[in-house]
């Protein structure tokens, strides 16, 4: 499993943005998808996760409702579509995956695989 993240970029509060999480390497290893963020000073946080196969979503209380996750099987990607956006926003995404499903996909520990990270900047 080899991910890679990407589509960060600087947007004004209220503006959109799409990441992409692309996998080149096995998918069928990979049984949770989740995306994490990390702004400066502070600890990575959960944003959103699914299943790889399944269509059950998690999303943290802060971007529920703005962000959407969502896959493509074909493509070997998962996607992050970010509406609403706020300058409290502004991290460093990563994407990451694991060999297991259930519980405690919030928690980055858990997670066996990660992307290289992207930025995203909201200006106010």
């Amino acid at each position: 499993v080899q991910l890679q993240a990407s589509g960060g970029g600087l947007v004004q509060a209220g503006g959109s943005l799409r990441l992409s999480c692309a996998n080149s390497g096995r998918t069928f290893s990979i049984y949770t998808v989740g995306w994490f963020r990390q702004a400066p000073g502070k600890e990575r946080e959960f944003v959103a996760a699914r299943g790889w196969s399944g269509s059950a979503t998690y999303y943290a209380d802060s971007v529920k409702g703005r962000f959407t996750i969502s896959r493509d099987n074909a493509k070997n990607s998962v996607y992050l579509e970010m509406n609403s956006l706020k300058p409290e926003d502004t991290a460093v995404y990563y994407c990451a995956a694991r060999r297991v499903g259930g519980s405690y996909y919030s928690i980055p520990e858990k997670y066996d695989y990660w992307g290289q990270g992207t930025q995203v900047t909201v200006s106010s």
